[in-house]
């Protein structure tokens, strides 16, 4: 059926059931996309891969094993024929995918969590919770800046509950020193909660600094850098600045913020064909998280690609990038292989399902990138929650750092 995301943007949720056990799914949906990502729906119409589910898929489902989600997983692939999901949408497809292996779990009376850790074969653990506390960029409007997101990330915590709530608390203060700071600023928020008040990239990272410093926190940025670069001109602009920077001036501008303010993670600092840039900042900073979300696009061969390259110490793992829970276990699998941090991570536009929560676990990925506030992004962080009340000590939590 055709529901509403957090932006109230059209998405689809998909039930499927086996016996007396039903199961759904609601898939989110991204507005800063990479261009190798799958394409969300059939010309962008939710509505069109409800009726291609409704046409096709519910009749070739039906009897099919739900704990089978390799043959799952092909099955959609070829009843959409396409090699990015245009039939089909990627977001139906993952929704499809994602509930079989709810289904597969409820039937083995165990855990989402440990159901994805036996397909991946990886170690699962608590991730920390990778915050946008403050955004720019295609998330907010104009005026704010125009790095997408800023982000925390607790360093020292005893547990993921600690770790949540410091998030939390992290979120709180940056509000409070932004109406001091901002004038007129009324603590409007973002598509994903985060505070998007009318400063340059400087100012917020100022502010965000101050927060994190206040809770213990590590600091990071996701530049989207692919939303700001032209390829027909070959440079970046800063619009809401009023800024061009060459690629050359993009690696110094990068370099330089990482080193005046400490940063420890940096998400798409080039745009998505630029391997060689992500490269040489690595080189630069031996212990930087240079992360890579629109450069791989939860892709297997795309990470390899990375890994032999050097471009990377981090990647994004969304699924609905690739619509199947087969090929973002693979891309999970992929990155473990070349010792490169996981970091599962949620969509601009969002749905109240708690499932990201357990391929994060399952997947052994040492960040969950799922917001900070608002009930969609609380929802992850609940779910967090609710794993650990179960589990408690049994599964480790992750820990930061060049793998």
């Amino acid at each position: 059926m055709v529901i509403l995301d957090s932006r109230g943007s059209e998405t689809v949720e998909v039930t499927l059931q086996s016996g007396n056990t039903s199961v759904s799914v609601g898939a989110p949906s991204g507005k800063s996309r990479g261009a190798k990502e799958v394409a969300p729906f059939p010309e962008n119409d939710a509505r069109k891969s409800v009726q291609v589910f409704n046409t096709v898929l519910k009749q070739k489902l039906l009897g099919f094993d739900a704990s089978d989600q390799r043959g799952v997983d092909e099955l959609l692939k070829r009843v959409d024929g396409t090699p990015n999901f245009s039939r089909v949408g990627g977001n139906l497809a993952y929704a499809v995918s994602a509930a079989s292996a709810l289904l597969a779990a409820r039937a083995q009376n165990i855990p989402p969590w440990e159901h994805i850790a036996k397909l991946s074969g990886l170690k699962p653990c608590y991730p920390l919770p990778l915050g946008n506390v403050l955004g720019g960029g295609a998330h907010a409007g104009m005026g704010a800046p125009d790095i997408q997101e800023f982000l925390v990330f607790p360093q020292r915590v005893a547990n993921v509950v600690e770790a949540v709530k410091k998030n939390v608390e992290t979120h709180r203060r940056l509000g409070g020193i932004l109406l001091k700071k901002v004038g007129g600023y009324g603590g409007g928020r973002g598509d994903e909660g985060a505070y998007a008040p009318p400063l340059n990239d400087e100012a917020a990272l100022e502010a965000v600094k101050e927060a994190a410093a206040e809770t213990g926190m590590g600091l990071g940025l996701d530049v989207a850098a692919s939303n700001l670069y032209s390829a027909e001109l070959g440079k970046y602009f800063y619009k809401n600045r009023g800024v061009e920077k060459t690629v050359e001036e993009q690696l110094e501008y990068i370099a330089g913020l990482v080193e005046r303010f400490g940063l420890t993670y940096v998400e798409d600092p080039f745009h998505e064909e630029d391997f060689e840039s992500h490269k040489r900042l690595c080189r630069m900073f031996p212990k930087l998280l240079v992360c890579g979300d629109d450069l791989v696009v939860t892709r297997a061969e795309l990470i390899r690609e990375a890994a032999r390259k050097g471009s990377v110490r981090a990647v994004i793992l969304k699924p609905n990038q690739v619509g199947t829970l087969s090929d973002t276990v693979a891309a999970a699998v992929e990155a473990e292989r070349n010792r490169i941090v996981r970091v599962v991570s949620h969509r601009s536009g969002e749905t109240c399902d708690g499932f990201l929560t357990h391929l994060a676990v399952g997947l052994g990925a040492t960040f969950i990138k799922a917001g900070v506030l608002g009930g969609e992004r609380v929802a992850k962080a609940n779910e967090l929650v609710r794993i650990y009340s179960v589990h408690g000590e049994s599964l480790p939590l992750a820990e930061v750092g060049v793998v």
